[in-house]
């Protein structure tokens, strides 16, 4: 039956009334052009510490991101009540683009991506020479995610007094990384903080361990004003340290330009969302011979161009030994 006649003008139809009386629904979302910029120092269920100028800012994120989350380094746009007092809340309404993005996955096989820190340009790779082992896969882990991520490596090694560096230094030697090898004493009398200090002038730097390494005291003595909690210790039967950090943390340096972020302490470094193919980016010396290899090549099989590219002496053939190790580090467990 037709309810209206075969001339209709919309006052012949009829509007269902808005029961609630607010606006009804519409997919157009406002610009935020005068949204303030900020950059956020940690996140805890659900409430993100953000650096608005000079005050530190309680914010929540907007419902119009949908699934998209903020992490420490983001800088992202905010409104609402910006001043910073106690009982406030304001408001994240955009996350800008990432210049860098460290990531990692429980172990190789989960499929969930978990977003470590966002626009860090140095990852800072402790590890204890002694108290704990030194976990060479876990480093590989830890480079391949630099490399992928868009993050310069700095190892730093500490414990000097209980080991010698020299097996480290051996095996990372042939990839050019920066480092520093520290000791406790120089730890507690400022000497270390020093040395490592001169790395992080005018970067944003992301420091990265397993537990029991000395990553947060580490982190107290390059910034003794905002020191965090206590430090833990390494388990005398499995050789494991306890986490005494459990978020991600944002500190400036005072005595210089730069920023150290503080993370969790890892027992695991999956890699199940790396390419393998964007590795051999961080071997500019090897990437020209890959022209020739074949399509979807592995870099590690018998028609690999990189042999070749090696034995006619346009690089080292310790670097080819290098990048295959890394990317055979996906293959293998990180207690190996």
């Amino acid at each position: 039956m037709r309810r209206y006649g075969k001339h209709t003008d919309e006052d012949d139809i009829r509007s269902r009334p808005n029961r609630k009386g607010n606006r009804p629904r519409t997919n157009i979302r406002p610009k935020h052009e005068d949204a303030a910029e900020g950059m956020v120092l940690t996140v805890d269920r659900g409430r993100l510490t953000c650096l608005v100028e000079d005050r530190p800012i309680m914010a929540m994120k907007a419902r119009e991101l949908g699934r998209k989350a903020a992490v420490v380094g983001d800088r992202v746009a905010l409104v609402g009540d910006l001043s910073g007092q106690k009982d406030t809340l304001a408001r994240i309404v955009r996350i800008e683009e990432r210049s860098s993005l460290l990531r990692r996955t429980a172990d190789d096989d989960d499929p969930y991506e978990r977003v470590v820190v966002a626009n860090a340009d140095q990852l800072a790779i402790v590890t204890a020479l002694a108290d704990p082992e030194p976990r060479p896969r876990l480093i590989d882990r830890c480079l391949v995610a630099a490399y992928d991520g868009g993050l310069e490596p700095l190892l730093v090694m500490t414990k000097s007094d209980l080991a010698p560096p020299d097996k480290l230094l051996e095996l990372y030697g042939h990839l050019d990384i920066p480092y520093v090898v520290t000791s406790r004493e120089e730890l507690e009398n400022g000497d270390a903080a020093d040395r490592v200090r001169e790395y992080l002038n005018g970067k944003i730097t992301a420091f990265v361990g397993h537990s029991g390494v000395g990553k947060t005291t580490l982190v107290n003595a390059l910034v003794p004003e905002d020191r965090r909690r206590t430090t833990g210790h390494v388990n005398a039967v499995t050789g494991r340290g306890r986490h005494t950090t459990t978020s991600a943390l944002a500190l400036p340096l005072t005595t210089t330009d730069g920023w150290v972020i503080d993370t969790p302490g890892v027992r695991s470094f999956g890699l199940a969302h790396i390419d393998p193919s964007r590795v051999i980016h961080a071997f500019p010396d090897l990437e020209p011979g890959t022209e020739g290899c074949p399509r979807a090549c592995s870099h590690d099989e018998p028609d690999c161009a990189l042999d070749a590219w090696v034995e006619e002496g346009h690089a080292d053939p310790s670097r080819l030994y290098s990048l295959r190790r890394l990317l055979a580090t996906r293959e293998r467990k990180e207690g190996d």
